[in-house]
């Protein structure tokens, strides 16, 4: 009976141990991943240009949270529909202050919600909600009330990804069905009941309502509502000008859906057990791509191996291609040591040459990375998968594809080692660790006084 006992005191001390290290990791890593702005206000940030509205054409409102929020959902969509030519876009928030992304990226709104209420006289015709975790209650108050406010027939609500839980705690998803991300589909049959949630659709259109599953479906949701206000060629233009390889979903929506698997352990170890994380600068610089800035972001930063840094040469605003006006945290001249410097974009060598040459003078010795510039014909996201695997492992490439459900995988070529040695080998080596703690204790306390009870016996 003594073995027993000994065995589950073994076994609760080798997993107490390792699941609490891991847990305090994974916790330290997604803290880091939805870091706010914390820095001195740039003084500049007063003269920022809002987008001219012009009164004609339909206008789309993407949400910014007063917290975090999902840096794939707001970038991609925004882009999209500036790429069209035929709206107004704008950024717009609670409030004017800096809002920050996931991965790090910081975001001034180009308008408030009552700023952009009485611009436009009216309800935008469409209004993109990416995922905002709701963390206070108070600071998230402000949006759920706007979506209620313009959620009339003449408005489309288009969530993006896990953006749907958003949605479905307005309580207008009731009675309707939605999409949202695969990893998230489960907690959120149980907590919203009323909603019927698709599985196995890239996204669901319900009245007024359209939602996307994850990260990437948004694009065929974004590409389904374009072709619905301005014709399938309009469609069909933007996605080939971001070389998108799966337009087929945006008229058959119909997949094969993903669940979770062992080889998704990959995802929670590295959280938890690289202690050892990259650093990987990203240069913003203006006229930068949004769609490539995301494939930075939501595949380095969300990968749990890495921590972005957002770096430019100067402190004022970085206008990107569509407008959007982001705050970098470092400057060239205070950047820390950086493992390496990530230059998004095909054209980042004629449109970032200034900044280029700045960080070559006065910045640091980190690899410099083109991401984009020598396979301009290529999707954004599938560079950004191959060098991780090279900076990583497979495995930890292949989850950041299946997190975004990216489908085309067969395009991807990826080469670097199975997996992670890291993540793998701490819990394995902390586990050991404990169990020869509790041997030399079970030796040098309980079997020895167990023993002398005996001998004097």
């Amino acid at each position: 009976m003594k073995k027993v006992w000994r065995f589950i005191v073994y076994v609760f001390v080798f997993v107490l141990v390792v699941g609490g290290t891991g847990a305090i990791g994974f916790m330290s890593t997604m803290q880091e991943a939805m870091s706010v702005y914390d820095k001195p206000v740039p003084a500049s940030l007063q003269n920022i240009q809002a987008p001219a509205y012009d009164s004609k054409k339909p206008t789309v409102a993407v949400i910014l949270a007063n917290e975090v929020t999902e840096v794939f959902d707001f970038l991609v969509p925004y882009e999209m529909f500036s790429m069209t030519g035929s709206y107004n876009v704008f950024a717009a928030a609670p409030d004017k202050n800096i809002k920050s992304l996931t991965g790090g990226l910081d975001v001034v709104p180009q308008y408030t919600f009552d700023e952009l209420d009485k611009l436009t006289g009216k309800s935008p015709d469409i209004i993109v909600i990416p995922y905002m975790p709701i963390l206070d209650e108070t600071k998230y108050k402000p949006v759920r009330d706007w979506i209620r406010k313009h959620s009339g027939q003449e408005t489309i609500l288009l969530s993006i990804c896990n953006g749907a839980e958003n949605l479905a705690d307005t309580g207008l998803l009731n009675g309707k069905a939605a999409a949202t991300h695969w990893g998230d589909i489960g907690r959120l049959e149980k907590k919203y009941t009323e909603v019927t949630w698709k599985r196995d659709q890239r996204y669901v259109p319900d009245g007024n309502i359209v939602s996307s599953a994850g990260l990437t479906s948004g694009i065929d949701a974004t590409l389904y509502v374009i072709s619905r206000h301005l014709g399938e060629p309009a469609a069909k233009k933007v996605a080939e000008e971001m070389n998108y390889p799966s337009y087929d979903f945006v008229e058959h929506p119909q997949m094969e859906p993903f669940t979770a698997g062992l080889s998704d352990i990959v995802y929670v170890l590295n959280n938890a057990f690289q202690w050892s994380k990259k650093k990987n600068g990203v240069m913003l610089y203006n006229g930068a791509d949004e769609l490539m800035l995301a494939s930075a972001f939501d595949t380095y930063g969300a990968s749990g191996t890495t921590t972005t840094l957002t770096i430019s040469s100067k402190q004022g605003p970085v206008v990107t291609r569509h407008g959007l006006n982001l705050i970098a945290r470092y400057q060239i001249a205070n950047a820390p040591q950086l493992d390496k410097m990530i230059f998004v974009g095909p054209d980042v060598k004629t449109l970032a040459a200034d900044d280029i040459r700045n960080w070559n003078e006065n910045g640091g010795k980190a690899e410099q990375l083109y991401l984009h510039s020598d396979v301009p014909e290529r999707f954004a996201m599938e560079p950004a998968f191959e060098d991780l695997a090279q900076q990583e492992d497979i495995r930890t490439a292949k989850f950041a594809a299946k997190r975004l459900e990216y489908r085309a995988t067969s395009q991807l070529k990826l080469d670097g080692a199975p997996f992670s040695y890291e993540a793998f080998g701490i819990p394995i080596g902390v586990g050991l660790l404990s169990l020869i703690f509790v041997y030399w204790a079970d030796r040098r306390f309980v079997r020895k006084k167990t023993f002398s009870r005996s001998f004097v016996e």
